[in-house]
């Protein structure tokens, strides 16, 4: 029995050897689809914020309503939206670049709230002093808020960073082949679904953890009273 548990071992590790050059080639693409999805999240959260932040109602309203919208509407239904809705009207993206397009837009209403945390936590007398200087509203939100505000939403950020990137396996629904679904492909196709799902598990937990202590590292690197501008 020790010799058949020995063998039983040895075979495992050799099959989990064998996939892990195709799963780390899903863990490229996982990362690839996170890191663009919280580009589109971080671009259009911050438009966001700075629309509904806008005296003018008729900027304001809409924004807010869009971001309820986004936020209040599941990513899979979203995602279908614009991988089957889409091309009716001759925009045809791929599958790939169309997941991180709804990953983005998903968490840009979130990412719309921490930034207008942010802006917020900038003391009003800042604007005051912008004002005195003759700064242009645009110019004090960009050199003046926007610096200011950045440090303080870095941990929350990173957070959404993370969520995004547990989110990556919705995008299989349109083959997408990210980490999960390449897992699961090899357990059809050997009828052995422990290892390669197992594997995936640990690799998302290393790859959370090293997004976690980077996030971390840049929380404490950058100065609290704001980025210097040059």
């Amino acid at each position: 029995m020790l010799f058949g548990i020995a063998w039983d071992t040895s075979s495992h590790l050799a099959f989990a050897y064998s996939i892990l050059p195709i799963l780390l080639k899903g863990m490229v693409v996982t990362i690839q689809a996170t890191l663009l999805g919280f580009l589109v999240a971080s671009v259009v959260g911050l438009i966001l914020s700075a629309l509904k932040s806008s005296r003018y109602k008729a900027v304001s309203w809409p924004a807010r309503f869009i971001t309820e919208f986004i936020r209040d509407t599941p990513l899979l239904a979203q995602l279908f939206f614009l991988y089957y809705v889409l091309p009716e009207y001759g925009i045809v993206l791929p599958a790939f670049m169309t997941g991180a397009l709804a990953l983005g837009i998903q968490y840009s209403a979130y990412t719309s709230e921490v930034y207008r945390a942010g802006i917020e936590s900038v003391s009003p007398g800042q604007h005051e002093a912008a004002r005195a200087l003759d700064l242009s509203s645009l110019r004090t939100f960009n050199i003046v808020v926007i610096p200011q505000a950045i440090p303080r939403i870095i941990p929350a950020l990173g957070n959404y960073l993370v969520s995004i990137m547990k989110d990556v396996p919705i995008l299989s629904v349109v083959s997408v082949l990210e980490m999960l679904n390449v897992a699961k492909i090899i357990g059809d196709r050997t009828f052995n679904y422990l290892i390669p799902l197992s594997m995936v598990g640990g690799l998302y937990l290393v790859m959370t953890l090293v997004a976690a202590s980077l996030v971390r590292h840049l929380d404490k690197k950058l100065p609290k009273d704001g980025i210097p501008l040059k």
